[in-house]
C-alpha cells in the first residue's frame, strides 16, 4: 500500500517513576494514576512503542508503521542499522524527585542486552522550578580508583558536579557521562532508541514496589568516560525567530531550536525524518494536503518525503533529525 506522507502523531507511553509527578497533564495528556516520570512521545522499543493518533495511519503502532514504510517514512539514514528499530526515542520528563544518579553504555559496551544499543542523549529544560539543579559530570580529578573508593566510603555525592537550571538551558550527555536531573524539573529529552541506564545511587530509598531499587556498580565504573567526553551545556537564547540554533550535534542525532513568528516555509529531505517537539506557544503545523493544530508539548514525526511543510503562530520548538 502506498501512502501520502503526512505528520504523524503518537498517543503517549507514561512511565510510572518513583521521583515522577503529575505535570505532564498540563500538556493535555492523559496520565495514568500514580507517579508519572516520563511520557515516550514517540518510540518503537520493546518497553514502550508508541500508536499513531491521526491520519491514514491511525491505531498503527510505530513498530508496524516502520515495518510497512520504513524507508519512505524515516528516510536513506532513518533505520537503526543494529536493531531495525526507530532510531530516536523522544521523552518529556517530569522530575517530582531527583532521578537517580546514573550513566549510561556507548553502543560498544559489551555488557549491553541483546539487541539495545548504547545511549547518548540530551535535555532541554521547559521549566525549572527556583534553585532546581542537576548533577552533570564528575567533579574534576575523579578517577576510576578514587570514584570506586567514594563509592565504598558512602561518599559519592562528593564526586559529582551540581548544576543550576532554568528554563532554555540546553544539555548534551554523551554516553559514559554521569549524570541525574534533579527535583523541581522539567524536560524533554532526545536521546538514542535505547533504555539501558545503569544506576549509581538512588539516595537508600524504595522504588515503586517498595523495595531497593537496582544499582550497576561495576558496570558504570566500566563505562564512565572519566577523563571527560564531548559532554557541553548551552543557554539557548535566540537572535531572532525563523532560524535555527543547533544545541546538540551527535553521530545519533541533530538538535535545534527554532521560534516561529509569522509564517516559515521549511522542508524535509529524502534522507532523514524530522521530529518537532513545541515547547511553549501554539500555532499550526501545514503541508501540501492538510494542517494541524499545534501546542507547547505536542510532538511530530515529520516523514523524511513529506517535502514541503509550514510553520505558523508564535511558538518555539525542538528540532531533531539525523546526522549526515
Amino acid at each position: 500500500m502506498t501512502i501520502r506522507p503526512y505528520p504523524l502523531q503518537f498517543k503517549a507511553e507514561m512511565k510510572q517513576r518513583v521521583w515522577g509527578g503529575r505535570a505532564l497533564e498540563q500538556f493535555g495528556l492523559e496520565l495514568p494514576d500514580g507517579p508519572i516520570g516520563e511520557g515516550w512521545m514517540i518510540g518503537d522499543h520493546p518497553n514502550g512503542t508508541t500508536t499513531v493518533m491521526n491520519g491514514e495511519l491511525a491505531g498503527l503502532g510505530l513498530d508496524e508503521v516502520r515495518a510497512k514504510h520504513g524507508e519512505l517514512l524515516f528516510g536513506t539514514r532513518g533505520l537503526s542499522s543494529s536493531t531495525d528499530r526507530f532510531p530516536l526515542l523522544i521523552k518529556l520528563l517530569d522530575c517530582n524527585d531527583d532521578l537517580s544518579v546514573q550513566v549510561h553504555p556507548d553502543n560498544d559496551y559489551t555488557g549491553l542486552p541483546a539487541g539495545e544499543l548504547g545511549k547518548t542523549e540530551m535535555w532541554y529544560i521547559l521549566d525549572a522550578k527556583p534553585g532546581a539543579k542537576i548533577i552533570y559530570g564528575l567533579q574534576p580529578g575523579t578517577t576510576r580508583d578514587s570514584f570506586a573508593k567514594a563509592i565504598q566510603e558512602g561518599r559519592i555525592m562528593e564526586c559529582m558536579q551540581e548544576v543550576d537550571v532554568k528554563a532554555g538551558d540546553s544539555f548534551y550527555i554523551p554516553a559514559g557521562t554521569v549524570h541525574a536531573l534533579c527535583a523541581g524539573v522539567l524536560a524533554a529529552e532526545i536521546q538514542q532508541n535505547s533504555d539501558t541506564t545503569y544506576r549509581l545511587y538512588d539516595y537508600d530509598r524504595p522504588g515503586l514496589d517498595g523495595k531497593p531499587r537496582e544499582l550497576h556498580i561495576e558496570d558504570s565504573l566500566q563505562v564512565i568516560s572519566y577523563e571527560g567526553n564531548d559532554a557541553s551545556r548551552m543557554t539557548t537564547e535566540l537572535a531572532g525567530t525563523n532560524d535555527w540554533l543547533t544545541l546538540a550535534r551527535s553521530p545519533y542525532f541533530v538538535v535545534e531550536k527554532g521560534a516561529v513568528d509569522g509564517s516559515w516555509q521549511l522542508q524535509t529531505t529524502p534522507d532523514s525524518f524530522v521530529v518537532l517537539v513545541i515547547c511553549d506557544g501554539s500555532g499550526t503545523l501545514g503541508w501540501q494536503d492538510g494542517q494541524l493544530q499545534v501546542k507547547s508539548g505536542d510532538c511530530f514525526l515529520l516523514p523524511a518525503g513529506l517535502g514541503d511543510y509550514t510553520l505558523e503562530g508564535a511558538y518555539t520548538l525542538l528540532r531533531s533529525y539525523l546526522p549526515n
